[in-house]
């Protein structure tokens, strides 16, 4: 994921966990808050209910990686922050980018296509 999309300070990943809104799914969890800004930043956090650091890092990577085809198309002036669960490291790739489109129309900020899923 570039730099230019990353939720990087604890001050902002604070922030939208406390006042964003959240939307739930089994492999991951998604909270969003405008940010009154030009671009749409997002943030990748895994617990310690994940695993040990090898395991935390292993499902951060996928959740960016299955982010990383939307950020184009995501409408600026958000901050997102995803919380990885543990079955996220047993899913299947396709399975996770499906729960992220899935967060994504939820949170009304991916538009609907009648082909998808």
């Amino acid at each position: 994921m570039k730099r230019e999309y990353r939720l990087k300070s604890t001050i902002d990943f604070k922030r939208v966990r406390r006042q964003g809104q959240s939307f739930a799914h089994p492999l991951v969890v998604m909270l969003t808050l405008p940010n009154g800004e030009e671009r749409t930043r997002i943030g990748v956090s895994a617990g310690r209910s994940v695993g040990n650091a090898v395991r935390r890092n292993r499902a951060k990577r996928r959740l960016r990686e299955a982010m990383r085809p939307h950020l184009e198309t995501l409408p600026p002036g958000w901050d997102i922050v995803l919380l990885a669960r543990k079955p996220l490291l047993e899913a299947e790739f396709n399975e996770i980018q499906a729960a992220l489109r899935k967060l994504l129309k939820r949170a009304a900020l991916l538009p609907e296509h009648p082909h998808d899923n």
